[in-house]
């Protein structure tokens, strides 16, 4: 942990008892504030601000001088793995991500590589290297990449979807096609974790944003195996694991070599942490529609989050990103919210 100031997060993560319950947000850098959106006007598209290391630095650090959290997150995206690997992506307005060629049989697997982080996603790390620098130890730097099976998901379908029903029909008629893919993914993002701590992130997180498409034998089968592999080959930092919607594996996440799992608003606190044990920390999970109300309803539910989740091994966070036509007063509410809270009259 070394010299931070602020080192909240950090000790939470490890399971250590703190002064308070430590908050950041997902999606905290970006639409939601004015000064985001600033940056962001100045350059061509959204690609260039992410490959751009000053400017993702900038909005990297916005959130912690304007919304008061305890940690930065480095502004970048999932998808930069696939193209590493040599699978370009296009982010377009209002609709998301697209890739002109997708991955349709093994000749299309065969052709991509494992990326060298420090030659094909330089960039990221150099915005880490600039953060670091420019936060002078005030808060942790928390780096991520997308699960294998959120990222293949991408690779094969191409795009976003309701249902990835082209990404699950190669796992369920192409086993072992869809096998070769995510070692790829997995070799390629356990590389490119590791780096990001070398270059500077103080923590990690795995984003599955797509676990929940997944039955429990699938993400058993498809998914587990190579978030298990990741979290096993670091040894660097404290790991985050968040799979969205896989309120199934609980059982399985709690056996991970991580010290973290993010929870999303449906999973149930209380019954997550009779099913996960003692062992690790829970972060979450405010529905982050909550902050379209109004605030004394916001300050009554944070509330109540914290203190289902008590006063220690609890990050305080939104069970997913912040939505991006949120009021950034509203956010600051829900910050200000955990940061006064108080167990004592509780846990008395």
């Amino acid at each position: 942990m070394g010299n931070l100031k602020n080192d909240l997060l950090l000790r939470t993560a490890l399971g250590e008892k703190t002064e308070r319950t430590p908050v950041w947000l997902m999606r905290q850098a970006g639409r939601v504030l004015p000064q985001y959106r600033k940056v962001r006007e100045k350059l061509k598209d959204f690609k260039e601000l992410v490959k751009t290391p000053e400017a993702a630095c900038e909005v990297t650090i916005q959130p912690v001088d304007i919304l008061g959290v305890d940690a930065a997150i480095i502004f970048s995206d999932i998808l930069v793995v696939p193209e590493a690997m040599g699978l370009p992506y296009k982010m377009i307005e209002s609709k998301g991500p697209w890739f002109e060629n997708t991955i349709q049989d093994i000749k299309d697997i065969e052709k991509l590589k494992i990326a060298n982080p420090y030659e094909e996603l330089n960039y990221v790390l150099e915005a880490i290297k600039l953060t670091k620098l420019e936060l002078n130890n005030r808060v942790p730097l928390i780096g991520f990449a997308g699960a294998p099976w959120t990222i293949f998901s991408y690779m094969v379908e191409g795009q976003g979807s309701k249902n990835f029903s082209k990404a699950k029909k190669m796992l369920y008629t192409q086993p072992d096609w869809s096998h070769a893919l995510l070692k790829k993914i997995t070799a390629t993002t356990l590389a490119y974790l590791k780096a990001q701590i070398n270059a500077g992130a103080n923590i990690v997180q795995l984003f599955d944003s797509w676990a929940g498409d997944l039955s429990p034998d699938m993400y058993k089968e498809f998914a587990l195996p190579y978030i298990n592999e990741i979290c096993n080959g670091i040894d660097e930092a404290p790991v985050i694991v968040f799979s969205r919607g896989a309120y199934f594996a609980r059982t399985e996440l709690a056996k991970l070599k991580c010290n973290v799992i993010g929870l999303d608003w449906t999973m149930n606190i209380k019954e997550t942490r009779s099913i996960i044990g003692n062992n690790k920390t829970l972060q979450g999970n405010m529905d982050p529609c909550l902050l379209y109300a109004d605030y004394d309803v916001i300050k009554k539910e944070t509330i109540k989050m914290l203190n289902l989740f008590g006063p220690s091994k609890h990050i305080a966070n939104l069970g997913h990103g912040i939505q991006p036509d949120t009021d950034a007063d509203k956010v600051k509410c829900f910050i200000e919210t955990v940061k006064a809270h108080q167990f004592e009259l509780q846990y008395a």
